[in-house]
């Protein structure tokens, strides 16, 4: 085992692993486009795509192909080039590469023949969407795209509504009604979620509530551009408190969770055989002296 450096001198090339903007343009660092200007070569996902972003900011840089229909013939020749001492730059069509796009092979390749891989931050969809969603934003568990259908789209959404942590996940607009109603199904329709829209584009536009108020909203409403969905964890469950201390920290607790004030009061008073009255008034110090 031995640390690799990402900037020292080398014989060999290096691969830069470059975001690009999910909508807006602005959201290019200075840093990503001197990057794609100084590489020797553009791997992008969609070369006609990356080609409008390159002409945008004048970057001359050559482009080649690589996605999920050729990366068996793409990671040779790409690392062939770096190990002759090529730079490449690799980017998907927005975001990070690897997030929900190609790129984790030609990453554990360039590592496997010791070439240097550097990282640009940037802009990525799911911590942009999670830190504006209202939801405990750590911690959290990205998943991405779930499965379509079948076995494996049902342990899916079973396993995550077994999850503490808040849940980021990826839907087109064509399934967002039907994976609402799977959540429902799996988690509960009090389980609180904000779906994020058209980040960074001038369509923006947040839904937060329960999944049950999601629904509703989408009996009269279609849903439109590519979605974030922020899933606030499950509850902890809460046991049998012995003091007033501990039931307002318990009801404090599943606030920070995601619940509203008086769901988690409605389920401390449910946990604790109680009154929601009684905890309502406690919580809100209702009735001291």
């Amino acid at each position: 085992m031995k640390e690799q450096r990402s900037f020292v001198d080398n014989s060999k090339g290096c691969l830069f692993l470059v975001p690009t903007p999910i909508g807006n343009l602005e959201d290019m660092t200075f840093r990503a486009v001197n990057t794609l200007k100084e590489v020797d070569l553009v791997a992008a996902e969609d070369t006609r795509n990356t080609k409008n972003l390159l002409n945008h900011f004048d970057i001359p840089t050559e482009l080649i192909s690589f996605h999920e229909h050729n990366t068996a013939q793409r990671i040779p020749e790409l690392i062939e080039k770096m190990n002759q001492g090529l730079k490449i730059a690799q980017v998907s069509d927005a975001g990070a590469p690897s997030i929900s796009d190609p790129g984790k092979e030609l990453v554990k390749a360039a590592i496997k023949e010791e070439i240097p891989v550097v990282p640009l931050p940037g802009a990525t969809a799911s911590i942009t969407a999670l830190i504006a969603s209202g939801i405990s934003p750590q911690p959290f568990y990205f998943y991405g795209f779930l499965p379509r259908k079948g076995k494996e789209r049902t342990q899916a959404l079973s396993n995550l509504s077994k999850r503490e942590e808040t849940t980021i996940v990826y839907e087109s607009p064509y399934r967002v009604k039907k994976t609402i109603q799977d959540l429902i199904d799996n988690f509960g329709g009090d389980r609180q979620i904000t779906l994020a829209r058209e980040l960074t584009k001038i369509h923006e536009a947040f839904l937060r509530g329960s999944l049950d108020q999601v629904a509703s909203y989408y009996e009269e409403n279609d849903p439109k551009g590519e979605y974030v969905l922020i899933i606030a964890g499950k509850p902890e469950e809460v046991t049998q408190a012995e003091s007033d201390d501990d039931l307002v920290g318990s009801v404090d607790k599943l606030i920070a969770q995601g619940l509203k004030p008086n769901k988690a009061i409605k389920e401390v008073a449910t946990q604790n055989g109680l009154k929601k009255q009684e905890v309502y008034n406690l919580y809100h110090g209702i009735g001291e002296e």
